[in-house]
């Protein structure tokens, strides 16, 4: 009479990893109820403010939105793309974590919407690391005063405006006087090792004006630039914002000044 071979606990519990990784994983889903302007209001998923939730649409295929608060026992979201085919009881499935944006080295010369999606045609930006757009400022008490002078390139400024390492400074004026020229101009000739330029709100023909002529390809290979335009939803232009800030943080913390 033979024996039977011993049985092998390695093999048994590779064979139950390769089940548990091909079982469907589990999904928090909800469903739209009502959308009244910018707000979709729907019953589930469970999630916290701040995460991203995908939306299902008859004509987009998918909407992605952002959980903004609640009402009673209703979830409210705003919407990141269009909500062109959102209806009622369209599914809403929780993806679990906030917004992030893909930053790295590569990202220099190149234009991304408000999402850090490339957007000039140049294909996907390479070895990027997911970083999270909503983060803690820096302890107030460990800011460095501003001391340093900050060239900017323009004799004019840089003698009679002198501007700090650290400093904001805006440019004001009406349509048409050079607001864009200049900055371009800055963009180009400061000592700063690199420029994270946001253009939110602008119309959709000055984005390319911009870069093509104000910047130009000396400015645009040290530089990232964020176009929103005017024609995107709100949430959009809001994380417009956020995304920059946050390539610029990831440079300054690479030792670079921005």
């Amino acid at each position: 009479m033979s024996s039977l071979p011993a049985p092998n606990p390695a093999l048994w519990f590779d064979q139950w990893r390769r089940a548990v990784d091909k079982a469907p994983q589990y999904r928090a889903v909800g469903r739209v109820r009502q959308v009244i302007g910018l707000v979709i209001e729907s019953e589930g998923p469970a999630v916290s403010v701040g995460d991203r939730c995908t939306i299902a649409s008859r004509r987009n295929g998918a909407v992605l939105a952002e959980v903004v608060g609640f009402r009673g026992s209703r979830v409210l979201l705003m919407p990141v793309g269009e909500m062109d085919g959102v209806a009622p009881g369209s599914e809403v499935v929780a993806a679990g974590d906030p917004f992030t944006v893909s930053v790295g080295e590569n990202m220099l010369g190149r234009v991304v919407g408000g999402l850090g999606q490339p957007i000039d045609h140049k294909g996907p930006i390479p070895g990027g690391i997911p970083r999270p757009i909503h983060a803690s400022p820096p302890d107030p008490l460990k800011r460095r005063p501003v001391r340093e002078p900050l060239a900017t390139g323009i004799r004019a400024v840089d003698a009679m405006l002198t501007c700090g390492k650290g400093q904001r400074f805006g440019i004001f004026a009406g349509s048409g006087v050079g607001k864009s020229v200049l900055m371009g101009m800055v963009a180009r000739y400061t000592s700063a090792d690199v420029n994270v330029i946001a253009l939110i709100g602008e119309r959709g023909r000055e984005v390319g004006e911009f870069v093509e002529k104000s910047l130009g390809p000396e400015g645009l290979k040290r530089s990232v630039v964020v176009a929103v335009t005017s024609d995107q939803p709100a949430l959009m232009r809001i994380k417009g914002g956020m995304t920059a800030t946050t390539i610029a943080e990831y440079f300054r913390d690479q030792g670079a000044d921005v």
